[in-house]
């Protein structure tokens, strides 16, 4: 008897892992063809009303309405056959005419079939849009070639002989008079999963180019403001080198301001620099799989994309290096500003710790003077106190030299008295020692 596994712990994404792998199935697809596809950056709010508006398409079809969405979707409309993907920022609608047409390439493409109007409704921004045209090749290579020339509007071909030569592949990477893309493939001998797969390696290409590329003109807008920058941190970089007297409350202000630029573009460029980096990859990956063979005369397109996307993305890569280094080159001059600081105040600290101890001295000595003072008018008043108290006795009736008593008194009065002030004083230097 076989194991089960209805009595054990299941994972409750395990189903959604297994089908992970295959949620993305390459096309199978007939010689001819032709396709279309768009790539359109989404918001969330945007991905619900594109659902919607896919609904609207079968309902104009009269197709049953799909009522969950999913992350990909294909369905065939008889010769229509539409396939939607959701990426992290984007959508891809892929349609692909399967009609049979002696048309020429591009003048029918794969979005003719659709509905009049309702391509025109679709939300998002549109970043790539290109038609994909499927021909039978002949054995005259040449005579295929001018045939290809024809439908690309005389610009430069960039061309291929992918999978060992099982077919042909040409584009422009341009944008042509109806502002879309092409590209033309044409098939020696491949078969339908077959030219499925490179077309999709294809599109995934010139996709994800394009959605690399969108960081480029952020970089290119950011870099006046980090040359800015730069200069700024060079001066206070210098003068904080030729330890010069300088207005620390006014750099440490033009640190701050820097450094909050500079926290701005990154918020602003953090994730399109991210995500470059990653479509830049998935180019490559794509490029590696079409194992390219060269076509006399013309540039692969490995060898374009090596040429003219690299460089593009390593700027993209260079300015996101420079913002990361000036935030690290903001940090540490601000860490020697704080120094600065911290030093003046102890410095500071030390003075005014010095001034308070001189206060002290002179204030104790100043004390000492008083206590003379006080131990006089103590005495002072003391003996009046018993000058009154003799007279008194005296006019009592008790006979005694009032002078002599009263002379007596006083310098034994101020002796008391000065001893006393000073047991009193320190007992209380006493006390302060204690604590």
């Amino acid at each position: 008897m076989s194991a089960r596994l209805d009595c054990l712990d299941i994972h409750p994404l395990r189903d959604d892992l297994y089908n992970e792998l295959h949620s993305r199935p390459f096309q199978v697809l007939p010689t001819p063809a032709r396709i279309t596809q768009m790539a359109v950056l989404t918001t969330p709010e945007q991905r619900h009303q594109q659902f919607l508006h896919l609904q609207e398409l079968h309902r104009q079809l009269g197709y049953p309405v799909p009522e969950q969405e999913v992350g990909c979707f294909e369905q065939t409309f008889g010769s229509l056959r539409v396939r939607r993907e959701m990426h992290m920022e984007f959508a891809t609608y892929t349609f692909t005419n399967l009609a049979n047409s002696d048309e020429s390439p591009f003048l029918e493409t794969g979005i003719s079939p659709l509905p009049e109007g309702w391509l025109e409704q679709l939300t998002g921004t549109v970043v790539a849009a290109f038609h994909l045209e499927i021909r039978p090749a002949t054995e005259d290579a040449h005579g295929d070639l001018a045939y290809v020339r024809q439908h690309f509007e005389g610009m430069r071909l960039v061309g291929s002989s992918p999978q060992e030569g099982a077919a042909r592949v040409w584009g422009t990477f341009k944008l042509h008079s109806d502002g879309f893309g092409r590209f033309m493939v044409m098939n020696h001998h491949m078969s339908d999963s077959q030219l499925g797969r490179l077309t999709q390696r294809l599109m995934e290409i010139e996709t994800y180019r394009l959605m690399s590329l969108l960081a480029l003109p952020v970089a290119r807008e950011m870099t006046p403001a980090l040359n800015d920058m730069d200069q700024k941190m060079a001066i206070i970089t210098q003068a904080l080198a030729d330890n010069q007297d300088v207005d620390e409350q006014k750099l440490l202000a033009q640190l701050t301001n820097i450094a909050s630029r500079i926290e701005a573009f990154r918020a602003h460029s953090t994730f399109r620099f991210s995500a470059t980096r990653a479509y830049h990859r998935l180019v490559l990956t794509r490029l590696e799989e079409l194992r390219e063979d060269e076509l006399s005369g013309h540039l692969t397109i490995t060898e374009f994309m090596t040429r003219r996307l690299t460089p593009a993305v390593k700027t993209c890569e260079a300015v996101s290096e420079r913002l990361e280094d000036l935030s690290r080159r903001v940090d540490r001059a601000s860490d020697m500003m704080r120094t600065r600081v911290e030093l003046a105040i102890q410095s500071q600290n030390q003075q005014l710790l010095s001034s308070m101890d001189r206060r002290s001295k002179i204030q104790l000595m100043m004390q000492h003077t008083v206590e003379g003072f006080s131990v006089v008018a103590i005495s002072y008043y003391l003996v009046g106190l018993l000058k009154l108290g003799l007279e008194a006795m005296y006019d009592a009736g008790i006979d005694f030299n009032k002078s002599l008593v009263l002379g007596i008194a006083i310098p034994t009065t101020l002796l008391l008295v000065f001893f006393g002030v000073r047991a009193i004083h320190n007992r209380f230097i006493k006390l302060a020692k204690r604590q």
